[in-house]
C-alpha cells in the first residue's frame, strides 16, 4: 500500500458563498471521504445572522444568490467577517489533545484563512473552482507589476506571459474588460478579488483546479511556472451515471420524476436544445424577449430552465416569466418549446438522448457539464470569466458564440437564432456534436478522473509536513 493510500487526513473544505462554488467543494468532500478521509465541510447555516449585518446587505443573505451582483462586493465583506469564526473553529478543533486538522481547503475569496490557520500549525491549500486558463490569463502578482494593465484595451489579446499557450482569441471584449479591470482594483469589501487571489495562491502550499490536462492542455505546467507553486488538476467532478441517461438519478432521487424529463422523453433524439443561463446573468428585459424571439426564429424545439432576473418582476399570477418574455411567445411555441420556471435537473437534462445542444452563459460548471455529456454549446457568456471560457470553447470547436455588439454586448434575435441554426440544424453543426463527442470519451474515463483524485491526495500527504 503506497503511503498515500496508507495515511488517513483530516481535511478542512470552506468554499466561497456561491452555490456554483460550493458544489464543486462538495464533489471534492465526497471524493476524499470515499478514499476513507475524514472531511468537514465549512459553511454557513445562517450564521451571519451572528455576525454584525454589513449596511446595504438584506437581511438574511449568505451567498451570492441572495442579492443581485452589484450587491457581491458586500458579501465578500460579509465572509471577512467569517475570520474570527474560523479561528475560533480551528482553536476547539486543535484543544484538549483533540486531533488537529491536516489540512484547510478553501477559496479564492478568504485570503484570511492563510494565516489563521498558519497560527494554528495547520496547512492550507486552495482549491479553485474556475478555468485554470482565466488564472493564467489574469497572472501572478509579479507578472502584473512587470506588465501592468489598467485600460480594458489592455485585456483585448492574451498578456505575453501566456503566450503562445493560449491562442489569441482567448481575450476580453470591450464591453467585458471592464471586470477585468475592477478585478486589480480594491472593492467595497476593501480588497481587490486579484489580491485575495494572489494572496491565498502565494500563502498556500498548492493549487488545486477543477480541470484536467485534457481540457485545458498546457496549462498546469505554465500556472505551475508563473506562480511557483505546484498546480495540480482534481479532475472535472462529475461522474456520468448510468441511470441519467433516461431522466433518472438526479431527478428521481426526490421521488418522483421530474416533469421536464418527462417532456424530454416526448421529444425525438437530440432535437432539443437545452437553455439555462445560470442564477446571477445579469439579463435585461430585452435580452430576455432577444433570446425569446431568436429561439423562435431558429425553429428548432428548446427547454428553457427560466429564472427571472434579480430585481425584475413579473405581472401578479403569471408566474416567473410572465409578462418578461415576447406577447404570444409561449403560445407560438408551444408543442416544441417549454420555458419551466420551476427547479430543473441540470445534469439529468444534459444525459438525456432528447438534449442535442445547450445554450449556456458559460459558466465553468456548467461547461464542463455540457462537454462529460457531449453536448456542443451555443456559448451566451454575461459576467467574470465567462467570455475568456467562451473563447476557449469555441477555439476548441466545440460550440458558437452569438454575435454581439463589441461595445455595449447587445445581441438580437438573428444572431440567436444563426448561432443556434449553426449548432442544431446546419451541416458544419456535425463537426461541433463530433468535437463535443470526443472531449465526451475523454472526460468520461472515469479510471483517468479517479487518477487526478488520487494525485490530490498524495499531494495533501507529500505537503503536509513539507512547504513548497
Amino acid at each position: 500500500m503506497t503511503e498515500a493510500a496508507a495515511t488517513k487526513l483530516d481535511v478542512v473544505l470552506f468554499p466561497w458563498l456561491a452555490f456554483g462554488h460550493m458544489i464543486p467543494y462538495l464533489e471534492l468532500a465526497k471524493r476524499l471521504a470515499a478514499r476513507g478521509h475524514a472531511v468537514t465541510f465549512l459553511s454557513t447555516p445562517r450564521n451571519l445572522a451572528r455576525l454584525p449585518p454589513v449596511p446595504g446587505l438584506p437581511e438574511g443573505a449568505e451567498s451570492t444568490a441572495d442579492v443581485p451582483p452589484e450587491k457581491n462586493e458586500l458579501i465578500k465583506k460579509a465572509a471577512d467577517g467569517l475570520a474570527a469564526p474560523f479561528a475560533a473553529f480551528l482553536s476547539d478543533a486543535v484543544a484538549g489533545g483533540r486531533r488537529r486538522p491536516d489540512w484547510v481547503v478553501h477559496d479564492f475569496c478568504h485570503h484570511a484563512i492563510p494565516p489563521i490557520a498558519e497560527a494554528h500549525g495547520v496547512p492550507c491549500a486552495a482549491f479553485l473552482i474556475v478555468q485554470a486558463a482565466t488564472i493564467a490569463f489574469l497572472g501572478p502578482r509579479w507578472a502584473h507589476a512587470a506588465h501592468p494593465r489598467t485600460a480594458p484595451e489592455d485585456f483585448a489579446a492574451p498578456p505575453v506571459w501566456c503566450r503562445p499557450a493560449l491562442p489569441p482569441a482567448v481575450a476580453y471584449r470591450r464591453h467585458e474588460a471592464g471586470w477585468a479591470v475592477g478585478a486589480f482594483r480594491p472593492n467595497a469589501s476593501g480588497v481587490s478579488d486579484m489580491d485575495r487571489t494572489w494572496e491565498i495562491i502565494e500563502r498556500t502550499r498548492f493549487t488545486i483546479y477543477r480541470s484536467c490536462e485534457e481540457m485545458e492542455p498546457g496549462l498546469f505546467a505554465l500556472l505551475t511556472d508563473l506562480f511557483r507553486k505546484p498546480t495540480i488538476s482534481a479532475g472535472v467532478l462529475l461522474k456520468p451515471e448510468p441511470d441519467l441517461a433516461d431522466g433518472g438519478g438526479e431527478s428521481s432521487r426526490s421521488g418522483a420524476r421530474s416533469e421536464v424529463v418527462q417532456w424530454l422523453d416526448s421529444q425525438p433524439p437530440k432535437s432539443v436544445i437545452y437553455v439555462a443561463l445560470g442564477s446571477e446573468a445579469p439579463l435585461t428585459a430585452n435580452n430576455l424577449h432577444e433570446l425569446a424571439l431568436g429561439l423562435e426564429l431558429a425553429g428548432v424545439r428548446f427547454l428553457w430552465a427560466f429564472r427571472k432576473p434579480s430585481g425584475m418582476s413579473s405581472a401578479p399570477g403569471t408566474g416567473a416569466a410572465g409578462e418578461l418574455l415576447p406577447t404570444g411567445f409561449e403560445q407560438r411555441t408551444r408543442g416544441r418549446g417549454l420555458v419551466w420556471s420551476g427547479w430543473v435537473p441540470q445534469v439529468a437534462v444534459l444525459a438525456h438522448a432528447a438534449v442535442g445542444a445547450f445554450l449556456t452563459h458559460c459558466g465553468w460548471g456548467s461547461t464542463i457539464e455540457s462537454l462529460v455529456f457531449g453536448r456542443p454549446m451555443v456559448l451566451l457568456p454575461f459576467i467574470v470569466d465567462q467570455g475568456l471560457i467562451a473563447r476557449t470553447m469555441a477555439e476548441r470547436g466545440v460550440g458558437v458564440e452569438v454575435a454581439r455588439d463589441d461595445g455595449d454586448g447587445s445581441f438580437g434575435r438573428d444572431g440567436v437564432a444563426e448561432a443556434v441554426r449553426r449548432v442544431m440544424v446546419e451541416e458544419d453543426g456535425k463537426v461541433f456534436v463530433s468535437n463535443a463527442e470526443k472531449m465526451k470519451e475523454v472526460l468520461g474515463d472515469q479510471r483517468r478522473q479517479d487518477q487526478y483524485m488520487d494525485e490530490v491526495v498524495r499531494c495533501l500527504v507529500r505537503y503536509k509536513h513539507d512547504n513548497c
